[in-house]
C-alpha cells in the first residue's frame, strides 16, 4: 500500500484497516512463529467443502449491509475505509454462532474452518467492492443529466445517460469479470515464485488465522460484542437525528454551527456524523490531518480571497453553483491536485514495479543455475515448514488454463503486490483523457471517456483484488479454486446488489448529486469535468484558474517528492496531496468529524494501547456500520413519503429578532 496505509482507487481514496507499522509487525510475527504448526492436526477440507451454502448465505447478508455502507460513503465524500476487519469478524461470528446452535442439536456435519472464513471474506469484499469500483459516486453517476447540467454544458442525447437498473447491471457484468480472468495464470509466479508480500492480503490472513485459535476466538467474541454495542448506538443516533430534519438541507444536528455561523458558512462545523468519527478512528492520523489542512487552505484562505475578486476574475452576476465562477475554481484546482498526485505515484509505482520485476527475474535465473545435490534443492531447503505446506496445497487445486484471457492487468497486480498501491484510478483518468479526446465533443466524447474509465478501472482493480485474495488463501490454506469461485460469486452478487442499492438512493433522494444535498457525490462532478476538460480543453475555465491549476499540480508533485526524500520517520508531519484535495469542493465538516475520531483513538492509545489496538477497529466499524445501515430505513421512509415531524434550525441573533417580531405582529 502507499504511504501511511493509503490505497488510491477509483473516485476517492480507499483506506485500509492496518497501517504500515502494524502490517510489518504482522509479517515479522509470521516469520518468527510457525502458524501452520498450530493447525497441523486439523484436516484441510477439499475446495468443494470450503464452498458451503451457509458461507454464501452469510456473504449475501453481509454484502447487502456493506453495499449500503459503502454507497453512503461513496455518495458523501468518497473516502472509504477498509471493511476487511468487519467482514472477517462478522463472518466468523455469524457462522460460529450458527454451527454452535446446530452442534447442540447433533446435526452438525461440517465444522467451521478458517478456509470457509476466507471464502466469506473474499465474497463479501468482492461484492461490496463493486459498490465502490462500479462508479456510482464517480464515473457512472457522472454520466447523469443532473451532473451534466451543473457544468452548464449542453445536454443533448450524446452528453448524458441517466441511471437505470437494466443498463447499470449489464455494464457491470461486462466489465467486472475481465480483470478476474486476466491474472489467473499468474498466481503461482506472483505468490510462490516472486513471493510478493501483498500486505493487505497478508494482514487479512493473519486476522482470520488468529480467529481460529483458542485465544483468538475469545478475543473475536469480545470484539463482536463491542462492535454490536456501537452499531446499536450509531443506528439509534441516526434514528434520533432523523426526527429533527423536516427540511433536510436546512435542519438537524448536521447543521449545527459548532464554531459560529460565519465558520458554518465556510463549511467549518462538526456535523455529529458517527460514520466519519468511525472513519477517522480507522484512517491513519496523517490522512485525517491532511484532509483538515486541505479544508483550511481552501475554505479558510483561498476561496474567500477568490470570492473577493468577483467582478474581476468572474462575473458578479453568476450563481454560486456556476462553473464559470467560484465553483469552477473549487472543482478544477482540486482536480489538478488529484492529477498531480496520481501522476507522481503512477511513475513511482511503475518504476518500483519494473525494478522489482527485474530483480525477481534475476533471482529466479540465478536459482535455476545453482548446482543441486542429489538429496536437496535450493528451493525446498530454504523454505520453512509453513511455506512448504502452503505451497503444496496452493498448487494442489489447479484452475483450468482456458479460464484465462490474458495478462491485461499484470502491471497493476504486480505493483500492488510490492507496494500495496492500486493505480486503478490513474488508469481510469488516462482512459478519460485519451478516449474522450479521440472521440471528440460531437461524437459523445464525454460519455465515451467516462465509459472507458469504467472499463479500465474495473479490469485493473478486480485483478489486483483477486491476487490479494490468492495471497490470503495461500496463508490460510484455502484452495485457489475456492478463492476464485468465491470471487466470481461475490462479483456477481455485487453487480446486482450495488445497482439496486444505488437505485434506492437515487429514487429516495431526488437532489442527489447537487452540492446542497446530503449526498453530493463530489467525485461524480470531478470525473465529469475531467472528461469535459479532455474533450473541450481549457477554454471554459474562469480567469487565472488554469494558472492556479498548474501551481497546485506542481505542488502535489513537489510535496510527494519531499515526503519520499525524507522517509517515513521524518515525513509524518507533511500532509498528503490526494487527501488535501478532497475538501476543496466539499468543505471541512467531515474532516472535523474524522479528526475527532483520530483524537479519540490517540487518547485511547495513550491510556491503554493494547486495548485500543484490539478493540479500536471493532468500535470504529460499529459506528460506521450502524449509521450506514440507518440509510436503509431512512430511504424507505423517504420513498413512502414519510417526513420527520420537527425542523431544528439555527439562526443568527439578528435574524431571530426579525422572526420574533414577525411572529409577534
Amino acid at each position: 500500500m502507499g504511504s501511511e496505509g493509503e490505497k488510491n482507487v477509483e473516485g476517492g481514496i480507499e483506506l485500509q484497516g492496518m497501517d504500515d507499522e502494524r502490517k510489518e509487525k504482522v509479517m515479522k510475527e509470521d516469520e518468527v512463529f510457525s502458524v501452520e504448526r498450530i493447525f497441523e492436526n486439523k484436516e484441510v477440507p477439499s475446495w468443494r467443502k470450503q464452498l458451503t451454502v451457509r458461507a454464501f448465505a452469510v456473504s449475501f447478508l453481509l454484502s447487502v449491509m456493506f453495499c449500503f455502507i459503502v454507497m453512503k460513503l461513496n455518495l458523501t465524500t468518497g473516502i472509504i475505509p477498509s471493511l476487511n476487519v468487519s467482514a472477517g469478524l462478522l463472518g466468523f461470528f455469524f457462522v460460529k454462532t450458527w454451527t454452535k446452535l446446530i452442534a447442540k442439536s447433533g446435526m452438525l456435519r461440517q465444522p467451521f474452518t478458517r478456509q470457509e472464513n476466507t471464502v466469506i471474506q473474499t465474497c463479501v469484499v468482492a461484492s461490496s467492492g463493486i459498490a465502490f469500483s462500479g462508479g456510482f459516486g464517480s464515473y457512472l453517476f457522472g454520466m447523469s443529466k443532473q451532473i451534466a447540467q451543473q457544468s452548464e454544458h449542453r445536454t443533448d442525447g450524446f452528453d448524458y445517460k441517466n441511471p437505470s437498473l437494466g443498463w447499470m447491471i449489464g455494464f457491470l457484468f461486462v466489465v467486472s469479470f475481465l480483470g478476474l480472468f486476466s491474472v489467473v495464470p499468474l498466481r503461482k509466479i506472483m505468490i510462490i515464485d516472486f513471493k510478493l508480500t501483498y500486505p493487505s492480503g497478508t494482514a487479512t490472513a493473519h486476522l482470520i488465522n488468529s480467529f481460529h485459535t483458542p485465544e483468538g476466538a475469545k478475543l473475536a467474541k469480545k470484539q463482536v460484542r463491542e462492535l454490536g454495542k456501537f452499531f446499536s448506538f450509531s443506528f439509534l443516533w441516526g434514528f434520533f437525528q432523523w426526527f429533527f430534519t423536516a427540511v433536510q438541507d436546512e435542519c438537524g444536528f448536521a447543521k449545527f454551527p459548532t464554531f459560529g455561523l460565519q465558520a458554518y458558512e465556510n463549511k467549518f462545523f462538526f456535523d455529529f456524523s458517527a460514520t466519519y468519527v468511525g472513519v477517522g478512528m480507522i484512517c491513519p492520523h496523517i490522512i485525517n490531518v491532511s484532509v483538515l489542512v486541505g479544508g483550511i487552505l481552501s475554505w479558510g484562505i483561498m476561496w474567500p480571497l477568490i470570492e473577493n475578486r468577483k467582478g474581476d476574475w468572474f462575473s458578479a452576476d453568476l450563481p454560486s453553483t456556476s462553473f464559470r465562477g467560484l465553483q469552477g475554481y473549487k472543482v478544477f484546482i482540486g482536480i489538478a491536485m488529484i492529477l498531480g498526485d496520481g501522476l507522481y505515484n503512477f511513475c513511482k509505482v511503475l518504476s518500483r514495479t519494473l525494478a522489482g520485476l527485474f530483480l525477481k527475474l534475476q533471482e529466479r535465473k540465478a536459482n535455476s543455475q545453482m548446482p543441486v545435490t542429489q538429496h536437496s534443492s535450493p528451493s525446498t531447503e530454504s523454505q520453512s515448514y509453513d511455506d512448504q505446506r502452503r505451497s503444496q496445497l496452493f498448487l494442489k487445486d489447479q484452475i483450468p488454463k482456458w479460464f484465462a484471457i490474458g495478462a491485461l492487468a499484470f502491471c497493476n497486480a504486480f505493483g500492488c503486490g510490492l507496494t500495496d498501491w492500486s493505480l486503478a484510478s490513474t488508469y481510469g483518468k488516462l482512459a478519460i483523457f485519451t478516449i474522450g479526446a479521440w472521440a471528440g465533443a460531437s461524437h459523445g466524447g464525454i460519455l465515451a471517456g467516462l465509459a472507458a474509465c469504467g472499463v479500465m478501472m474495473n479490469i485493473v482493480s478486480t485483478a489486483s483484488d483477486l491476487m490479494q485474495d490468492f495471497k490470503t488463501g495461500y496463508l490460510t490454506l484455502a484452495s485457489p479454486r475456492s478463492m476464485f469461485v468465491s470471487q466470481v460469486i461475490g462479483t456477481a452478487m455485487g453487480c446486482v446488489i450495488s445497482p439496486c442499492v444505488f437505485w434506492i438512493f437515487y429514487n429516495a433522494f431526488p437532489d442527489i448529486g447537487y452540492p446542497t444535498s446530503a449526498y453530493p457525490a463530489p467525485f461524480a462532478t470531478v470525473y465529469y469535468n475531467m472528461a469535459k476538460l479532455g474533450v473541450e480543453g481549457f477554454s471554459a475555465l474562469p480567469k487565472n484558474c488554469l494558472t492556479l491549476c498548474y501551481v497546485f499540480f506542481a505542488a502535489a508533485i513537489l510535496i510527494n517528492m519531499i515526503r519520499d526524500s525524507l522517509g517515513k520517520k521524518r515525513s509524518w508531519f507533511i500532509p498528503l496531496p490526494m487527501a488535501m484535495a478532497i475538501p476543496f469542493y466539499l468543505g471541512s465538516y467531515f474532516a472535523i468529524d474524522m479528526c475527532v475520531g483520530s483524537l479519540i483513538l490517540y487518547i485511547w492509545q495513550k491510556v491503554n494501547k493494547a486495548k485500543a489496538d484490539a478493540f479500536g477497529p471493532a468500535v470504529a466499524s460499529g459506528l460506521i456500520c450502524g449509521d450506514g445501515m440507518w440509510t436503509l430505513p431512512s430511504s424507505v421512509l423517504a420513498l413512502a413519503g414519510v417526513k420527520p415531524p420537527i425542523c431544528m434550525k439555527f439562526l443568527s441573533r439578528a435574524t431571530n429578532s426579525r422572526v420574533d417580531k414577525f411572529l409577534g405582529s
